[in-house]
């Protein structure tokens, strides 16, 4: 069996379909072979009798099965554009239908069994019904034949699968039989014979010198530019690198311009190459098989140099490129040999490839030419994924927020080793075919996966300049860059179903199925529907959020309203807009509401039970902005918590307290709790400052100083007056309060300590004292603290005060008892 590498430019091919079909997919357009008329166009009915005709030659050959891959595909292109006309076909008279079902869902139920209706009734009946099957009858025709279409195709697929499935795990001939070598060797000096017959033939051709020398000059500047190119390429590169990409400019700005610049590392190379077939080429003197080497130089050209370009960027030791792997010196180089090695074998098998296609190698000449390729591959597999292993072993021991990619890096990494092993063991015990099917598409895949992480970085470098950004203003970890990350992501997987065998026709299989939809019971899901869905709900909730803009910039601030009473019909307006915006989406991309009011029904057995709360926060919430107990900015008291009200969302409200921390709290609690609001109505509220002074002071004197002090405050209202109550005897002081209003009740603090502070200048002006707590200790029994006295001799009680205070009598030293505080 063929080499993987001969099949490499119809694999490259087959990408570049991939890369239409993925465009078509990100700009909601079908490939052409897909393409459908628009509900709104009357679809041209099928030629049925040359369906039937064609159908039958397709089960033919399907049941015979001897056609060729090749013929097969062609006979499912065009069973599938059959199909499709079909598919349009079944939306035939669809008005017309309905409008009939109308006019009998009209009448009424039909009669039971043993029932009767007017005779008028029942002749129109009997008409619509007619009209019905009429009006029915090309979409049922469309959908058999649809049906008949649809299974020859997944007929046609199946055995072009089981072949390729056949022909990939059937065991051949071993590469490293020596019997087999002396054709492969024979082949390569037949194709050497012939390729340099023709070059001689073609020198000695009068006709080709003639042309030989009109293209001279043409000849020579295009071999010039191609040496040039060829050989000062690599240097160009590293001095537009320096002159280009100043050490000191910003990472995001220094990383854009390293991978832009790069590029020519790529660039150069591969104009030089394209040049220099094009110089070979007007020489004229290449034949048949010479030109077929030659058209597969830009090919080799686009492995050998693509590749040499991948590892420079992704195993760079620059410190003015991209980090994309955190590795020693010598371990990126190592990535730097492998990852080169690799684009050269590509380069070779494509080579190869091309000259295993002329007909003067057997079989096995191609398998043994063949396998030293394969080899090499899986050795280079091998170090590179050593390499990877150990930049994900390293990372995940050193940081752990990028946990997910690092372990997925190591299990890439043992997977290329195991591909790296197994390939070339299954090539050597004659599975062939199944070694080159892991070896070459698991090349290709981590060719993929390196350009993929490099245009992510351009992207995110990108996005960052654009913003302005600086390396800790965090715009390239903000969200577009992440989007954009995943649609580059997304858009990749078509490339790596075709690198790994998936035919192109079974890729747009999938994406008619995505475009037209799948049924899922008796809905049908469709990828355009999706997108409308998705494409409508946004623009509705923009629109919604630039009302509410407009409604808290513009409209509500002119109106006498407070500021919560803004605040609720502002959030009241984006919870009305959301939810129409989604019904607008839903009924727009045509799916049935009355569906979902089965899902409805189902729903509420949840929330009956696992989501009351949340379903009684909602409920709560939607209260607090109807009735407004609490408004954004009110001064609130809930369990104990003080704090000023944040945010009143859907499911709970933000209280910051004075401290400056969140507090949390479900709106139910708030509905059904006691909430103390201080700044409801309005903002005014009490404040009372309690004053102690020392037993003796003129209580009048000080009543009149305290309210001479209330009443100078600013923040005090006058109507109702401020008032003074003496109230109590205390333990060590008079105590008074100070009861005020306050026009704000948010200074109550701010009030509170003013006052403290004219409180004591003025009671110091007045000699007015301020006591504090002080208690005297008597000791009943202080002989214990000197020893015990000698026998006879009698003990008195010694009584200790403190200063300026006179002892009580000896004899009194026991009636104090009540204010000792116990016995020592």
């Amino acid at each position: 069996m063929a080499l993987r590498g001969v099949r490499m430019i119809g694999l490259l091919r087959a990408v570049l379909l991939a890369l239409v079909v993925a465009a078509g997919a990100l700009g909601g357009s079908a490939p052409p072979l897909m393409a459908q008329p628009s509900a709104g166009t009357q679809a041209e009915a099928p030629d049925y009798d040359e369906w039937t005709r064609i159908a039958k030659r397709a089960e033919d050959t399907v049941a015979r099965g001897e056609a060729s891959n090749e013929a097969l595909e062609s006979l499912r292109k065009e069973l599938v554009n059959w199909r499709s006309r079909f598919q349009s076909a079944q939306s035939v008279n669809d008005k017309r239908i309905k409008t009939i079902q109308g006019q009998i869902d009209a009448l009424g139920p039909a009669p039971a069994e043993g029932e009767s209706e007017p005779d008028a009734i029942s002749e129109r009946r009997s008409e619509l019904n007619d009209q019905l099957a009429e009006a029915r009858a090309p979409h049922v025709r469309a959908e058999e034949a649809f049906t008949r279409a649809n299974g020859l195709v997944e007929e046609i697929d199946k055995i072009i699968d089981t072949r390729k499935t056949d022909r990939i795990f059937r065991l051949g001939p071993s590469p490293l039989n020596p019997s087999n070598w002396p054709g492969a060797a024979a082949g390569l000096a037949r194709l050497g014979n012939e390729v340099s017959g023709e070059i001689r033939e073609n020198w000695n051709s009068s006709t080709g010198a003639v042309k030989r020398r009109e293209n001279a000059p043409l000849i020579g500047v295009l071999s010039l530019l191609a040496f040039v190119l060829l050989v000062r390429g690599r240097r160009w590169f590293l001095r537009l690198v320096g002159a280009f990409i100043p050490r000191g400019s910003g990472i995001y700005h220094r990383e854009f311009r390293w991978i832009i610049v790069s590029l020519s590392s790529f660039a150069l190379p591969m104009l030089g190459l394209v040049a220099l077939m094009f110089a070979v080429r007007l020489t004229g003197l290449t034949g048949a098989r010479g030109d077929a080497l030659l058209d597969v130089l830009p090919w080799m050209g686009l492995f050998l140099f693509g590749g040499r370009w991948m590892a420079s960027v992704i195993f760079s030791s620059d410190d003015r490129a991209p980090e994309f792997c955190h590795l020693d010196e010598r371990m990126l180089a190592k990535g730097r040999r492998a990852a080169t090695g690799l684009g050269v074998m590509l380069a070779v098998a494509v080579l190869l490839g091309a000259a295993l296609r002329q007909p003067v190698f057997p079989e096995e000449a191609r398998l043994v030419l063949g396998f030293p390729v394969v080899v090499v591959m899986g050795l280079l597999l091998v170090r590179l994924g050593r390499v990877l292993r150990v930049d994900a072993l390293d990372t995940m021991d050193d940081d752990d927020s990028g946990l997910f990619r690092d372990r997925l890096m190591y299990l890439v990494s043992r997977v290329v080793m195991g591909v790296g092993v197994v390939g070339p063991l299954l090539a050597v015990v004659g599975y062939f075919n199944a070694g080159t099917f892991f070896v070459f598409p698991s090349v290709m895949s981590l060719t993929l996966i390196g350009l993929i992480a490099v245009l992510q970085r351009l992207l995110v470098n990108g996005f960052a300049l654009l913003m302005r950004s600086d390396p800790e203003g965090g715009h390239a970890e903000s969200l577009i860059p992440v989007l954009v990350s995943g649609v580059l992501v997304l858009a990749a997987v078509p490339l790596f179903a075709l690198i790994w065998g998936m035919r192109p026709s079974r890729l747009s299989e999938i994406w008619t199925m995505l475009r037209d939809g799948f049924t899922i019971g008796k809905v049908t899901i469709s990828f355009s529907d999706i997108m409308t869905l998705v494409v409508v709900f946004v623009i509705g909730y923009t629109i919604t959020r630039l009302i509410q803009g407009a409604l808290r910039s513009s409209v509500l601030p002119r109106t006498k309203l407070d500021i919560g009473g803004r605040e609720a019909i502002v959030t009241g307006t984006g919870y009305f807009g959301i939810v129409l915006a989604a019904l607008l989406a839903i009924t727009t991309a045509g799916f049935d509401l009355s569906s979902l009011a089965i899902v409805a029904g189902a729903l509420s057995v949840g929330i009956g039970f696992g989501l009351q709360n949340i379903v009684s926060n909602f409920v709560s919430g939607i209260i607090l902005l109807i009735e407004r107990p609490i408004k954004k900015g009110d001064w609130i008291e809930v369990g104990g918590v003080h704090g000023y009200v944040g945010d009143i969302s859907v499911r709970s409200t933000r209280i910051q307290t004075f401290d400056r921390s969140d507090v949390i709290l479900p709106n139910a609690d708030l509905v059904a709790g006691r909430v103390t609001n201080y700044t409801l109505s309005n903002l005014a509220g009490r404040v009372i400052v309690p004053v102690g002074v020392a037993y003796g002071s003129d209580t009048r004197k000080v009543e009149e100083i305290l309210l001479s002090v209330a009443r100078e405050h600013p923040m005090v209202v006058l109507n109702p007056e401020p008032y003074v109550v003496f109230k109590q005897f205390g333990a060590d002081s008079l105590d008074f309060e100070i009861r005020a209003i306050l026009r704000d009740v948010n200074f109550v603090l701010n009030v509170h300590s003013d006052m403290n502070h004219e409180i004591v200048k003025r009671f110091t002006e007045e000699g007015i004292e301020i006591p504090f707590a002080q208690r005297d200790i008597w000791l009943r029994n202080p002989e214990t603290l000197r020893g015990a006295p000698a026998k006879g001799a009698e003990s008195e009680p010694v009584a200790t005060a403190k200063p300026g205070t006179e002892a009580p009598p000896a004899g009194q030293a026991g009636d104090s008892d009540a204010a000792d505080g116990g016995d020592i």
